[in-house]
């Protein structure tokens, strides 16, 4: 059995961390896109699928487009419900000693887009948060792009009301993304938005905006 080159290695260690995005390497002039990224990617972008030698016995699938041009193509990732961690090279290829170091410099989600090339200009684009019990819902949104925030929140005990109430609400600010908790049916929502993340508690919200800010409370 072959050993993995040790560029592919490095691939695959940063894959490991982006799991659910499509990674775009940078390899010179152009991102490069192996394995099931690659065979998902040139389906959605309509480019031909190639092969790399990898050090294993068969070839990695492999798809690529110019870094001056990738602008072109998130947008059509994006609008096929994929998330996009962009990869770059951090150091000078011609002066790196050994493998070009690389890492995850920005990652891409419906929700977050600030590229005004990529947005419509006539409509916010909002990413909402949204946390769901048994008695009620809270649901904030912000567009990143122009900073915009509002808040709401409804309480009642009746399901159907609950459900209705939250539903109308999805609809009148038609968010591009929604970070939902995970009592939340993907049949209420899957018709309107597509859900790409779940959190199941409170604390877990916490965490990570702890984690963020780098600080011991909120």
């Amino acid at each position: 059995m072959g050993k993995l080159t040790p560029m592919m290695q490095q691939y695959l260690n940063l894959k490991e961390n982006y799991k659910d995005c499509i990674v775009l390497y940078r390899l010179g002039d152009f991102y490069e896109m192996f394995f099931d990224d690659a065979i998902v990617a040139s389906k959605v972008l309509e480019i031909a699928l190639t092969g790399r030698d990898c050090g294993l016995e068969e070839r990695a699938p492999m798809c690529g487009v110019p870094h001056h041009a990738i602008d072109n193509y998130i947008p059509k990732l994006i609008e096929n419900g994929l998330k996009v961690a962009i990869c770059e090279q951090m150091e000078d290829p011609a002066t790196a000693k050994g493998i070009v170091k690389r890492d995850v410099v920005r990652v891409i989600t419906p929700g977050t887009i600030i590229d005004q090339n990529m947005l419509d200009d006539k409509a916010n684009n909002y990413l909402c948060s949204l946390y769901l019990t048994n008695s009620g819902f809270g649901m904030s949104y912000v567009d990143v792009s122009t900073g915009d925030l509002l808040v709401t929140e409804y309480e009642s005990y009746n399901n159907n009301v609950l459900k209705d109430a939250m539903v109308g609400e999805i609809i009148k600010i038609n968010p591009s993304e929604i970070i939902a908790n995970s009592i939340i049916n993907n049949d209420i929502i899957d018709s309107k938005i597509n859900c790409l993340d779940k959190i199941n508690t409170i604390e877990e919200y916490k965490e990570i905006i702890l984690r963020h800010f780098n600080v011991i409370s909120l």
